[in-house]
């Protein structure tokens, strides 16, 4: 039996997201894994309680539509295009975590950016992934000096 059977890919759809990818698909490739890539869009309106509620919807709605495509170019970017892909509206955190139990995966791969200073003290989706997932997680160093190949 493999370790791991499902990997979930959480994305930011910056250019880092095909580096994840990349680690992510090479891990399942060794371990003969799926993998479903997830795209988490966080909308938060100008003024909730506005008069500008249907258009807030509306750029919502456009944010998922446009987030759906460019989530299905980098599956196909990555030769994953068989892969699932999801795009989630929500706190990225919280769905993260929530899309990890509910597709049961053994692996979350996500990207890590190095901090420094008071960036330090925030907590980062991939902190609060670490300790609410209910599986591994491998986070692949993204941008600055960890970042290049």
């Amino acid at each position: 039996m493999s370790i791991y059977r499902r990997i979930l890919i959480p994305v930011d759809l910056t250019d880092d997201s095909s580096r994840v990818g990349e680690r992510a698909k090479a891990v399942a490739a060794v371990f003969g894994a799926q993998v479903e890539l997830l795209h988490v869009v966080e909308f938060v309106p100008v003024e909730p309680m506005g008069e500008t509620l249907m258009p807030a919807v509306a750029i919502e709605d456009e944010l998922v539509k446009r987030a759906k495509t460019r989530l299905a170019a980098l599956a196909e970017s990555l030769g994953l295009a068989g892969a699932q892909t999801r795009v989630e509206t929500g706190n990225v955190k919280a769905e993260i975590v929530r899309a990890a139990r509910e597709r049961e995966v053994d692996l979350i791969v996500l990207g890590s950016r190095e901090r420094h200073g008071l960036s330090i003290l925030v907590n980062l989706t991939e902190d609060a992934v670490l300790h609410g997932a209910p599986c591994d997680v491998l986070a692949v160093r993204v941008g600055g000096r960890g970042g290049t190949s």
